[in-house]
């Protein structure tokens, strides 16, 4: 605690203890003066009466802790636990409800503002409703179809919006203009197209192609992250390939603004990524290129793993880390630069000036990159920051912090659900707790000589980095192992290494290149910003190789993760010892984490691949196509090293043409049926008989046909005395516009014009 602290906190407590005074003598005579206006009989306090009173010391940090603005973080929880409310619920609110409720729970703060206890009470009521209502409204706002069904034939035409390079294949978001095929059922108004890679049409292109559509992927298993979610608030109603040529045709209308718009930023960010590769090749280039334009390309796969493992894999990423340097160098540089002009800074706020060009830097580094969800919301937070400074308000604040999150909540509340969200609210709330209550550093004294004054700020400087990276990385790894099932035990290792050449040189040498481009001299740059670049995959790949640098985790559910994230609001939100019991909140989250049991059979969306956990306590793992992700994913949940093509996933699993054969860890048999004369003996042996087909209703063991998992989709099975306890993706009832209520096909007449485009839609243009 720094000695400002001290003495603010001393005067806390001696008026603490004189407004308890005049409380006392106010008793007598049958009144108490309360915070907010009017008198109360001395009987209605705060406080219980003495015979139930808290002991003086809790009392006076209670009081600490509910003193002015000391709640309106807790407020911004509120709003945001209102917006998690809103994503559990099965169907989807009525908004007319929800909106009602928000109004209604906005009356008794009105009517309870004379009555502290109770209007407090009346606030978090009315903040949950609030946050209830915003996401229902925006999920009303953005309606739009989705695709029930594959379709297999899909003639499309459209505006490309976006081009996205990705590890494998392009991919591309068409805005849909007409769409034609069987089976379209709800026709989407975006979707997101992958094709072979440099195939993408270039972004404001009109198109028309044939490609094969798949609904928005659904959770690989229970409690996994949804992806059909995300693609919804992105409004894209579907996904697929594209199959055959893509034709560039004359549109039919023309291209608004924000299309070309669009247009003129992807090309921009081409011709940048075409400049940084051809000064800078290889891996070191493709990495050098996505911190500027956010473009991201193949790496090699060996170095992309090395990258996260050691915990620096962020950086591939832009977020709020990059959006913080490049705020940074703009406003320290230029406001050096305005200081040293004679007399300036007597005349004019360079700082405000300083603050102001940063701000316009920080807008145009991300409209360059993307723009993605992501980094608008540290552009948000930034943003925050930069317009505090040129309001002579205090910057990195838990106020700060808390309006930066409310801008972000109400426009995008369906960020809260989100990894990228999560983990940086939470670094950078860890941070600011932690600065807020001081950071030890040492001090030379007056008559030190300037070598042992330089020395000394690196040590300081060094321990800040370390505990920065220390108390960030602990605020992250409970978000870093549920979303991801890995922690980086030598992150902070790896991030004092590669961190401040990133900070220091990487970046900025980026920046210099961007301003040098139209000049013609930013070569040099590139090949300065490489440099640093190769250092930081020297210390990935080092760290990655240290004995135990892979961290993985099991799979766990929400209840720990919440728990996790209320320790963490305690810690960093209160400012008495009274914070210190957010630790055993932390604790308990930790151990119940641990004791989540682990599923015995899991059996994927489309019935196509399926895993038992035999004897050795590890899954076999059957498959039938060439899609692999969903294993992937249930090896990263199981806390399983393997790889997907290690020839070992399907020991355990005996196969003929009609059957497979596991065995679980207690002997019993599971069958996977493939044919109809399968049953007769699978159901008589097993427990468990898995099918994409239906079983014979007279089938004695436990089925998972085509029916279930086509309703209620990915599903876990643990086994327990009563026979197996089933757990599904989508649970009963469960309807939501990213996940409609699964109902009978539509029935498709044949009919050459609902399947077959018209000429004019695939006639190609000159």
């Amino acid at each position: 605690m720094q000695e400002s602290e001290r003495v603010a906190w001393g005067r806390a407590v001696a008026d603490d203890g004189r407004a308890q005074s005049q409380a006392q003598s106010q008793a007598a005579a049958g009144t108490r003066t309360w915070p907010v206006g009017g008198a109360r009989p001395a009987g209605s306090g705060f406080w219980p009466r003495s015979e139930f009173a808290v002991p003086a010391r809790l009392r006076e940090w209670a009081m600490a802790e509910v003193g002015a603005g000391r709640l309106l973080p807790w407020f911004a929880v509120a709003f945001g636990t209102g917006i998690v409310l809103y994503f559990t619920a099965e169907r989807e609110p009525a908004a007319w409800a929800v909106s009602a409720l928000a109004v209604a729970g906005a009356i008794p703060v009105v009517l309870l503002r004379r009555r502290p206890v109770a209007f407090v009470v009346a606030l978090g009521f009315f903040a949950v409703f609030a946050g209830l209502a915003v996401a229902t409204l925006k999920t009303a706002l953005i309606a739009h179809p989705v695709l029930r069904y594959p379709a297999s034939h899909a003639w499309i035409r459209g505006f490309v919006e976006l081009r996205e390079e990705s590890q494998r294949t392009d991919r591309f978001i068409l805005r849909v203009t007409s769409i034609y095929g069987s089976r379209i059922w709800g026709k989407p108004r975006r979707v997101r197209l992958s094709v072979r890679r440099g195939m993408a049409p270039p972004a404001g292109a009109f198109v028309a192609l044939k490609a094969q559509l798949d609904p928005p992927l659904q959770r690989l298993e229970p409690g996994s992250y949804d992806f059909a979610r995300d693609l919804y608030f992105q409004r894209i109603g579907a996904s697929g390939f594209v199959r055959g040529p893509i034709k560039i045709i004359a549109p039919p209308v023309a291209a608004g603004l924000r299309l070309r718009a669009n247009s003129f930023i992807q090309g921009l960010r081409d011709a940048i990524d075409r400049r940084i590769r051809s000064v800078v090749a290889g891996d070191t280039g493709a990495i050098s290129s996505m911190l500027i334009t956010g473009k991201r390309d193949a790496i090699d796969p060996y170095l992309y793993n090395a990258m996260f493992v050691s915990g620096i894999g962020h950086v591939l990423s832009i977020s709020g880390y990059h959006m913080a340097v490049v705020a940074g160098v703009v406003f320290f540089v230029l406001r050096a630069i305005l200081a040293l002009i004679p007399g300036l800074a007597d005349r004019v706020p360079i700082k405000k000036w300083a603050a102001f060009a940063a701000l316009l830097v920080t807008a145009f580094y991300l409209v360059l990159s993307g723009a993605e969800v992501a980094t608008q919301r540290s552009f948000i937070m930034i943003a925050v920051v930069l317009v505090g400074v040129l309001l002579d308000r205090p910057t990195l604040t838990l106020r700060t912090v808390t309006i930066a999150a409310f801008i972000v909540l109400f426009f995008a509340p369906q960020a809260v659900v989100h990894p990228s969200f999560q983990m940086s609210f939470a670094a950078t709330l860890a941070l600011i707790a932690t600065y807020a209550h001081g950071v030890p550093r040492a001090r030379a004294a007056a008559d030190s000589s300037l070598g042992a004054r330089a020395a000394l700020w690196g040590v300081n400087e060094i321990v800040s980095l370390v505990l920065a990276s220390l108390v960030a990385g602990l605020a992250t790894t409970p978000y870093a192992a549920y979303h991801f099932h890995r922690v980086a035990p030598y992150g902070v290792l790896a991030n004092l290494l590669a961190m401040p050449v990133v900070s220091a040189w990487v970046m900025p040498m980026g920046l210099l290149g961007i301003i040098a481009m139209p000049f013609g001299f930013d070569a040099e740059c590139w090949r300065q910003m490489g440099h640093g670049i190769d250092w930081m995959n020297a210390v990935a790949r080092w760290v990655s190789g240290l004995p135990g640098a892979f961290g993985r985790v099991t799979a766990f559910g929400t209840g720990p993760l919440l728990l996790a994230t209320a320790g963490l609001l305690v810690i960093g939100l209160l400012k008495t010892p009274l914070r210190w019991s957010g630790a055993v909140l932390a604790l308990l989250a930790i151990v119940w984490a641990a004791r989540t049991p682990l599923p015995d059979v899991l059996v994927a969306a489309d019935g196509r691949a399926f895993a038992v956990r035999g004897p050795s306590g590890r899954l076999s793992f059957h498959h039938v196509g060439g899609d692999t992700f969903a294993i992937r994913e249930w090896l990263a949940a199981d806390a399983d090293g393997r790889d997907v093509r290690d020839g070992t996933l399907g020991a355990g699993i005996a196969c003929d043409p009609s059957a497979c054969i596991g065995k679980l860890a207690d002997g019993r048999l599971v069958a996977y049926a493939l044919a109809p004369d399968a049953f007769e003996e699978d159901c008589r042996r097993a427990v468990l008989v898995v099918t994409p087909r239906e079983a014979p209703p007279s089938c004695a063991a436990t089925v998972i046909g085509r029916k279930f998992w086509r309703t209620h989709g990915a599903t876990a099975l643990r086994r327990d005395a009563d026979g197996f306890a089933i757990q599904s993706a989508r649970p009963a009832n469960y309807d939501r516009p990213w996940a409609p209520a699964p109902h009978l096909r539509p029935r498709v007449h044949p009919s050459p014009r609902d399947a077959t485009p018209r000429s004019q839609d695939i006639q190609a243009s000159d």
